[in-house]
């Protein structure tokens, strides 16, 4: 089973996750053609991909996705109000109602080998969820726009082999940043994103020692940093209440708009 981030950032995000015989998108925030690109450096293509699985409607994650789906008919997973959300997007074109799937959260549903579950996140969106995959015994999850977290979402992430989490902002370059302030307070705010620190501070409550990789994404370009991103939560593990450092785990900061280190497990 593999995970690798194709782009991820502010700007847009794309997330592969397969097996030998499934491929999967988690999100297609990146023009089709970028999309394209990044697969075919992962030795697959357009044509190959079993489903899209649609986290929320923002632009950053689906402004690719209409193109995609029209080219390969690619059926899209999400959950109603995401669809409908979608549907009222005269950006996103004509995408063929027969693609959409609808998903609910806490429910699990199988593409070939692989088990999905969406789970409830608190987003400013319409129905926004993240996804758990397995395949046999080994688990992912690509977990980014996420205000807060509770104990459910600790539990739904515990068990995992490799987690992309969002690592959006540092809070002190949000506050002294150029942003307007009811930007800010969206940011910051339980329905916005999750800073450096709750990264690793919910990091702390899932590590185990069968996390193998820890991806850092959905960093915003204009309040974060990557090296302060992955210093900050790499001090957060080490000083946590858990018996771990950071150095017992492989942790990287996902690439903005590249093919970032493919995650096997």
């Amino acid at each position: 089973m593999r995970m690798c981030s194709i782009a991820s950032g502010s700007s847009g995000n794309c997330v592969y996750v397969g097996s030998d015989a499934t491929h999967l998108l988690v999100d297609v925030g990146i023009s089709g053609k970028k999309t394209e690109s990044g697969l075919e450096e992962l030795g697959i293509s357009g044509g190959d991909l079993d489903g899209i699985l649609i986290t929320h409607e923002h632009a950053d994650h689906i402004s690719g996705l209409g193109v995609l789906a029209r080219k390969y008919e690619i059926p899209i997973y999400a959950t109603r109000g995401t669809i409908e959300a979608v549907r009222q997007m005269k950006s996103m074109g004509s995408i063929d109602q027969e693609l959409w799937v609808e998903v609910k959260e806490d429910q699990r549903f199988t593409i070939k080998d692989l088990t999905v579950n969406p789970l409830r996140i608190s987003h400013d969106a319409a129905q926004p969820v993240a996804y758990r995959i397995s395949y046999g015994s080994k688990r992912v999850a690509v977990c980014t726009d996420l205000g807060v977290y509770n104990d459910y979402t600790v539990e739904c992430l515990k068990g995992l082999d490799a987690i992309l989490l969002e690592a959006n902002h540092d809070v002190n370059m949000l506050q002294v940043g150029p942003y307007p302030y009811p930007l800010k307070q969206r940011i910051l705010g339980s329905r916005g994103h999750l800073s450096n620190e709750n990264s690793g501070r919910l990091l702390c409550r899932i590590l185990h020692d069968g996390l193998k990789y820890i991806s850092l994404g959905h960093l915003s370009q204009d309040n974060n940093l990557p090296e302060l991103a992955y210093e900050t939560v790499r001090m957060e593990i080490s000083l946590g209440d858990n018996p771990y450092k950071a150095e017992d785990f492989q942790i990287q900061v996902a690439r903005r708009s590249e093919l970032s280190p493919v995650m096997v497990v």
